[in-house]
């Protein structure tokens, strides 16, 4: 009899504890999978999934990948490059130089496409202005005759630059006169009121007679006498 009890009790165990996992593993998959038991089952009215609800997995499963084109990153790159490229750019033997001359006093401009002076390949703006400001401060002795005045750079790229030279074209004159100005030297006409040159010739730089003879207008007959002496005094 004890022994039946004992085989009795060796089996009843085992299946109530087989019973209790089973109740226990219905539940927490009623709890995890509720779609599987009826979604929504015992739940107040309106707070339910019917049946054209959407699965929220199937919602997850059909969400576009999030990519960079989501985010802005302010300035496009491209932009910041441009700009760059544009500051950066410098002069190259295929850069076309264009050259206005322009006539102050009948008001026309010439245009002329020449070779880039090989002075200037690899400049940057900053560099070519640089230039262009010492060119106008003291242009050539050919310049100055023409009746140059001062020049601006009106575009510059890679590509193409162009540079306005003003002018004040003169008649040739019989004979002209040395002036001071502003502690300089300057060449008039023989009205001795239109300025022919504006030689940049420090004053105090002539001998003492000289600059006597220029304070009061000096006298020079001719073309070769006025080359003569800005050759010889011309720094």
């Amino acid at each position: 009899m004890k022994l039946l009890k004992g085989i009795s009790l060796f089996f009843i165990y085992p299946v109530l504890l087989l019973g209790i996992g089973f109740y226990t593993g219905v539940k927490a998959s009623h709890y995890f999978y509720p779609e599987e038991a009826g979604f929504g089952e015992g739940l107040p009215d309106g707070e339910g999934m019917g049946e054209d609800s959407p699965n929220p997995l199937e919602m997850s499963n059909t969400m576009e990948p999030i990519t960079d084109d989501h985010f802005d990153y302010g300035v496009a790159a491209g932009d910041a490059s441009a700009e760059a490229a544009v500051t950066s750019a410098t002069l190259c033997v295929d850069t076309k130089y264009i050259m206005e001359e322009a006539d102050i006093l009948h008001h026309t401009v010439m245009e002329t496409t020449q070779r880039l002076p090989d002075k200037y390949i690899g400049m940057d703006r900053e560099q070519f202005l640089q230039a262009m400001e010492t060119y106008e401060i003291s242009p050539p002795l050919s310049e100055q005759e023409r009746g140059f005045v001062n020049l601006e750079v009106i575009s510059f790229s890679k590509d193409r630059v162009v540079v306005r030279k003003n002018y004040k074209f003169l008649q040739p004159s019989s004979c002209f006169y040395l002036a001071a100005y502003n502690n300089q030297v300057v060449v008039y006409l023989e009205d001795k009121e239109t300025v022919y040159i504006e030689t940049h010739i420090p004053l105090d730089s002539l001998p003492e007679d000289l600059q006597e003879q220029v304070m009061e207008m000096m006298l020079i007959e001719d073309e070769e006498a006025l080359y003569s002496f800005l050759e010889n005094y011309s720094s």
